[in-house]
């Protein structure tokens, strides 16, 4: 299968999905106290932008732009509804359907948040790697990660780069 000893692809460093992973709980830790005056978590910001970006939308289109199952998207609309930032309102043609829109206060929002982009490039900018090209390799990682079926539990190739993944 590969050059290294079958037990070496059990440690932590030989991993891809790690690095994510503590990048990923880094950068929330990073959001949070730029959201926290604006009453946000990070995911509930992410909903806030997607709504900013196109307001109103169903809830299925908005999971589908952030890669949430309604389970997960369902809490967050209702604490946001509950701060006063969204309403939720099921479609009168078909009720299985839900329409979330901005409250004037949801709105308002955006001037405040307008900030947290820049204040987080400020904070990520301080670093050697090149943001756009690990923002576009990202995207392609997350597209072939949300195209296929599971994973196997055959691999298909020893390459070096499938080796560390």
């Amino acid at each position: 299968m590969s050059n290294l000893p079958a037990t070496s692809l059990l440690h932590l460093d030989q991993q891809l999905c790690f690095p994510i992973y503590a990048a990923s709980n880094a950068i929330t830790r990073a959001y949070r106290p730029l959201l926290e005056p604006l009453g946000l978590t990070y995911p509930q910001y992410l909903v806030m932008m997607v709504l900013w970006e196109q307001a109103p939308q169903m809830v299925s289109e908005i999971g589908r732009k952030l890669h949430l199952d309604s389970g997960t998207l369902t809490p967050l609309l209702k604490r946001l509804q509950t701060q006063g930032f969204v309403l939720r309102q099921r479609d009168t043609a078909d009720e299985r359907r839900v329409l979330v829109t901005l409250t004037e206060a949801g709105q308002a929002l955006k001037a405040q948040a307008e900030s947290v982009p820049r204040s987080m490039a400020c904070h990520l900018l301080n670093s050697a790697v090149d943001l756009p090209q690990l923002r576009q390799e990202l995207r392609q990682l997350l597209q072939t990660l949300t195209q296929g079926d599971t994973p196997s539990t055959e691999p298909t190739s020893t390459s070096p780069k499938e080796r560390a993944a």
